[in-house]
C-alpha cells in the first residue's frame, strides 16, 4: 500500500511513516518545512520527502492520504484531496487500525513529561529483555529513532490530548484504547483548542473511559485536575502514583510501594519531576510482566530525550543546553532540574521564546515571572505571532529580565556577551528557535577565542 502523509516532519507524524514504512507499506509525504531532526530520520530510511503542500502532488495517487493535524482547510493540497473524492484519514485513526490492533498498548498522558515517561517505559522493558513497539514525541538518544514496531506483544504510546484532524475534534489518545494508561498530571493548555480545562478534563475522561475493566490507570495522586477526571468514574484496575498508600518516592529517590522499599532510583536525569515520571515508569513496567526492582535497576542506564536538557556545546566553561520547554510549569521543573544538576553554584541564564500556540495568545503570561524566578538572567524572544507585550509581563522580575525582538542573530550575541565562564545558558522553545544554540556557540566563540571549553 503507498501512504501518503501531510505534515510528514512532525514529531508524531513522522513516527506513522516510520512506523508504516517498517510493516511494508510505501511512503511518501509533504511538508511545509522539510526540516530536522525528524527529515534526516525519513531521508535516511528511504522515504520520498516533497517540500511544500502542491495541488499536483495529487498526482501521486496514493491509496490513502493520512493528514495530520496541523494542515487545515485552504491548504492547496487537501482542498484538491477533498475535491477528487479521494480516501484519506488521520495519523490516530491510522496507527488504531493499522499497528495497535491485538498489541498491549500502554499509552501516556498528560500535560508534561508524556516524552521523558513514555521513552522511559520503553527503556526499561528493552532492558528487561522485550522488544516493544514504540511512538514516542521525541527521539531517545539511546533509541536515536522516535518509533519502531518491535516484536513483542507491548505498544508504548505517547498519548496527546491535542486534536486528531481537522475533521476530527476529539483528542489523539481515544484512539489507542491502552490496556495501560499512564496519567502523568493535568494543566490548562492548548488554548488554541480548549475554552477550559474543565474541556480537557473531559477528554482526558473519554480516554479512561476506553480502558477495559482489567486493563489499569496510573494517576499521579498530586493533581487535583485528575482527581476530577476520576471521579467521574474510572471503570478499570486503578493504582496512583507520588501517593503513600500507593507508588511513592522519597528525596533520597527511595521507591516504595503502599509503604514496601522496592528500591533506590539511581538515574542521569535530574529534577523531582524525572524523579516522577521514572516512579510513573516503573509501575506501568510492572503491568508489562517487570519486577519493580528489575525496572529501577534499568533506569540507571537511561540516557534521556533530545531536546530534554540535551548539552549542545561548551566554550570557555559556558554550556549551551536546548530544552523543549514552553508551558509555565515545565520551565520552572526544567530550571529547577538544572538548579538541582549544577548545585546551585553556576548562574543559569534562560533564553525562552513564547512560540506554543497557547504561549502566543498570551494565555499564561501571568505565570511567566514566577515560572522564570530562579533563573539569573532572563532574555524572552518576541517572535511573529505573540501579540502581547513580554517586557510588561516580566517586570516582576526587575533588572534581570530583557525582551528581544530583533533577528536572532543579534539575540545570540547579547546572550552571549552576557554570559561568563561557569554559566549555564538554557534555551526553551517547542520549535527550532531560528537554531540559536548554534549561534550562541558560535558567538561565543567569536567572544572567546574559538575555545570549546
Amino acid at each position: 500500500m503507498h501512504i501518503h502523509i501531510l505534515g510528514i516532519c512532525g514529531t508524531f507524524m513522522g513516527g506513522i511513516a516510520q512506523l508504516a514504512l517498517a510493516a511494508g507499506h510505501h511512503v511518501t509525504g509533504s511538508d511545509a518545512h522539510v526540516y530536522p531532526p525528524m527529515s534526516e530520520q525519513l531521508r535516511a530510511s528511504g522515504i520520498e520527502l516533497i517540500e511544500g503542500y502542491r495541488e499536483e502532488t495529487l498526482s501521486l495517487a496514493p491509496d490513502v492520504w493520512v493528514i495530520g493535524n496541523a494542515i487545515s482547510r485552504g491548504n492547496p493540497l487537501l482542498e484538491a484531496i477533498l475535491n477528487a473524492r479521494a480516501p484519506y484519514t488521520s495519523g490516530p485513526q491510522w496507527l488504531s487500525e493499522n499497528v495497535l490492533g491485538g498489541r498491549r498498548v500502554i499509552a501516556v498522558a498528560g500535560t508534561h513529561g508524556k516524552t521523558t515517561t513514555t521513552a522511559m517505559i520503553v527503556h526499561i522493558l528493552r532492558a528487561c529483555g522485550q522488544d516493544p513497539g514504540y511512538l514516542v514525541g521525541g527521539v531517545p538518544q539511546d533509541l536515536k529513532v522516535s518509533a519502531q514496531l518491535g516484536t513483542g506483544e507491548a505498544f508504548v504510546v505517547e498519548a496527546d490530548e491535542y486534536d486528531t484532524a481537522f475533521f476530527d475534534k476529539r483528542s489523539k489518545f481515544v484512539h489507542y484504547r491502552p490496556w495501560t494508561a499512564v496519567l502523568n498530571n493535568l494543566e490548562y493548555d492548548h488554548a488554541d483548542i480548549f475554552e477550559n480545562l474543565a474541556a480537557i478534563e473531559k477528554q482526558f475522561h473519554h480516554l479512561v473511559r476506553t480502558i477495559a475493566s482489567h486493563g489499569l490507570v496510573i494517576s499521579n495522586a498530586r493533581s487535583e485536575a485528575l482527581e476530577r477526571v476520576l471521579g467521574r468514574g474510572c471503570f478499570s484496575r486503578l493504582e496512583r502514583f507520588n501517593d503513600p498508600a500507593g507508588w511513592s518516592i522519597d528525596e533520597q529517590r527511595v521507591v516504595r510501594l503502599a509503604g514496601v522499599e522496592l528500591g533506590v532510583l539511581r538515574m542521569q536525569a535530574p529534577g523531582a519531576h524525572n524523579a516522577s515520571n521514572a516512579l510513573a515508569a516503573v509501575a506501568a513496567a510492572r503491568d508489562a510482566g517487570i519486577e519493580p526492582a528489575q525496572a529501577i535497576a534499568a533506569m540507571e542506564s537511561f540516557a534521556g530525550v533530545k531536546r530534554r536538557l540535551e548539552l549542545k556545546g561548551t566554550v570557555a566553561g559556558i554550556d549551551v543546553i536546548d530544552d523543549f520547554a514552553h508551558h509555565p510549569t515545565a520551565i520552572h521543573e526544567t530550571i529547577a532540574a538544572l538548579r538541582s544538576k549544577t548545585g546551585g553554584r553556576r548562574r543559569i541564564i534562560a533564553v525562552f521564546e513564547p512560540r506554543s500556540n497557547t504561549m502566543k495568545l498570551g494565555t499564561m503570561k501571568a505565570r511567566l515571572p514566577e515560572a522564570l524566578a530562579a533563573a539569573d538572567r532572563v532574555y524572552c524572544y518576541r517572535g511573529p505571532g505573540v501579540d502581547w507585550d513580554p517586557a510588561t509581563a516580566l517586570l516582576p522580575l526587575g533588572l534581570k529580565a530583557h525582551t528581544f525582538a530583533g533577528a536572532i542573530d543579534d539575540l545570540a550575541k547579547m546572550v552571549a556577551g552576557d554570559a561568563r565562564p561557569g554559566d549555564v545558558i538554557l534555551c526553551m522553545s517547542n520549535g527550532s528557535f531560528g537554531g540559536i544554540h548554534g549561534k550562541i556557540l558560535e558567538a561565543l566563540r567569536a567572544l572567546h577565542g574559538g575555545r570549546k571549553a
